[in-house]
């Protein structure tokens, strides 16, 4: 009788534990009507061009007791590159830069998340222009989560970091002199409660 309590009562604490391991993950999604991805880089070394990409789709998979096990996966519409210029834009879309018609989407894939004297930043895969490259985000939130009139939980978090143009191929027929090779790439991301 002793040993069919003692079993009982073990399988009860772990039925908790894991009920309570379950309930420390939470899944958001990214909402695109309030998320975009913008970029500055030089021209001409004389002059910084700004654009934006939207379309940003994801989820982030939120670990609350260890955000360093959390996961970020994201999808960008290239098809979306807005530099407020008609002509450039058309050019932008081309084989000379992203390529968009063989190239539609840049997608990015956590691998690790570092906290590092509370600031986050996440290292993850990044695809673009058909080329993967592992690159590094500094974060900056995520913000404390508040709850609309409708029920809905929202959070979000802005990341930044540079790239180096060369490294994914685009614009190769250009030298850094006349399109920088740097990119500062900062996103802005709002995410809801699943």
């Amino acid at each position: 009788m002793r040993n069919k309590l003692l079993l009982a009562l073990s399988a009860a604490a772990l039925c908790v534990a894991s009920a309570s391991a379950y309930a420390q993950t939470s899944t958001w999604n990214i909402d695109p009507a309030h998320s975009s991805a913008n970029f500055i880089i030089r021209h001409m070394s004389v002059s910084n061009v700004h654009g934006t990409f939207g379309g940003i789709k994801g989820t982030v998979t939120y670990n609350e007791k260890d955000i360093t096990k959390s996961t970020v996966t994201a999808t960008i519409d290239a098809t979306t590159v807005s530099t407020g210029v008609d002509a450039r834009d058309k050019h932008l879309k081309s084989p000379d830069f992203f390529d968009v018609e063989k190239n539609p989407t840049i997608t990015f894939k956590s691998t690790s998340i570092i906290n590092s004297g509370g600031k986050l930043q996440i290292v993850g895969d990044l695809t673009l222009h058909g080329v993967t490259k592992s690159v590094t985000l500094d974060v900056d939130g995520p913000a404390p989560p508040q709850t609309d009139p409708k029920g809905v939980t929202r959070s979000g978090f802005s990341a930044e970091t540079t790239l180096h143009r060369a490294d994914f191929g685009i614009g190769s027929k250009f030298p850094g002199s006349v399109v920088g090779d740097d990119v500062k790439l900062s996103i802005d991301v709002e995410i809801d409660k699943q």
